[in-house]
């Protein structure tokens, strides 16, 4: 029997990191078949572990949610207020704009339907890992007292959405990041 559960959580965990990487490529349209059979499992097995395409993305982007959360909280004791803002923002970017088309995919299932429950929304945990870091960048003067992380969040998600169909869209969204902190928290002479 254990070795049965070694074997599914195996099994579960190849499946994420494929999803991860068949996302990245493909978007939110990825095919579970495709995923299966990288992975190496038939796709009873795929569906077995996700009965459907968005607890698949859901399991994939909670991941990397609970990742950026990790991170933030990390970064929040760090000497340099603006610093740690801005390598958490980095790492936001990087990952929204390398799993292309899920931020948005989740964003719309988790409004689509008010009188349904989600068990995860992103834009939430974003924003909890985020606030306090914006707050004590504000604090330090490194960026304007009015500045929030929702401002930032939509920031990133707007660059996200006008880079997903570049080459590189992690360079160009790097690119355009840099871009925006200069204009919103400028390097001190």
């Amino acid at each position: 029997m254990s070795s049965q559960r070694a074997d599914a959580r195996r099994n579960y965990a190849r499946l994420l990191a494929v999803a991860e990487q068949e996302i990245a490529v493909h978007g939110a349209d990825a095919s579970l078949e495709q995923i299966a059979r990288i992975a190496g499992v038939g796709s009873a097995t795929v569906r077995r572990h996700f009965p459907s395409r968005h607890a698949l993305l859901d399991a994939v982007f909670r991941g990397v949610i609970e990742s950026l959360g990790a991170r933030a909280r990390e970064l929040s004791g760090a000497a340099d207020a603006r610093a740690a803002l801005l390598d958490w923002l980095a790492a936001v970017n990087g990952n929204v704009a390398t799993i292309r088309g899920l931020a948005i995919a989740l964003t719309r299932d988790c409004t689509a339907s008010p009188t349904e429950a989600h068990e995860h929304c992103a834009t939430a945990q974003l924003t909890e890992a985020g606030e306090p870091l914006v707050r004590r960048a504000a604090t330090a003067g490194a960026v304007a007292p009015d500045v929030t992380i929702t401002d930032l969040l939509a920031l990133i998600t707007g660059i996200a959405l006008a880079t997903e169909h570049h080459p590189d869209p992690a360079a160009s969204a790097t690119r355009l990041l840099d871009l925006a902190v200069a204009g919103v928290s400028p390097r001190r002479r």
